[in-house]
């Protein structure tokens, strides 16, 4: 995988893309002499923990034909209050919402997630512990 980032010519402020052939802005602190414009790199880590996660929960809940009809997952990161600011422990919460949603396919889903198929949670996992709870919220 490769990835990149090119200097705007202002302060902090960035351009990233990789393979995809995307694009996103980073920033930082309007402190720093950076407009507040963009991602900050270690938000991305949190932003990629949730996307990775997610896709696969839902892609799983999907093959059990779970009736789904809203999915968001939330990452909370605890951050060392010295530099380097590293995470210190996550929470990820999923909130799935739907009819009839049997918990133990979400648990199994989430397990699939967490053990075997999310790399981000498995990079990140090594550096902070990393807990996991879901709400489901059942329609009538």
């Amino acid at each position: 995988m490769d990835a990149k980032v090119v200097w705007k010519s202002e302060g902090l402020a960035f351009t990233g893309t990789a393979e995809s052939g995307h694009f996103l802005n980073l920033g930082s602190h309007g402190e720093v002499g950076t407009p507040n414009d963009g991602f900050r790199p270690v938000e991305l880590l949190a932003v990629s923990l949730a996307g990775c996660t997610a896709m696969d929960v839902i892609s799983i809940l999907q093959k059990k034909k779970e009736q789904v009809v809203s999915f968001d997952v939330s990452v909370h990161a605890d951050r060392a209050d010295e530099h380097p600011l590293v995470f210190t422990s996550i929470e990820i919460v999923y909130h799935v919402t739907g009819t009839h949603i049997h918990t133990e396919a979400l648990e199994r889903a989430i397990e699939l997630s967490t053990t075997k198929y999310c790399p981000a949670f498995a990079m990140l996992s090594k550096a902070a512990p990393i807990r996991t709870r879901f709400e489901i919220d059942e329609l009538e």
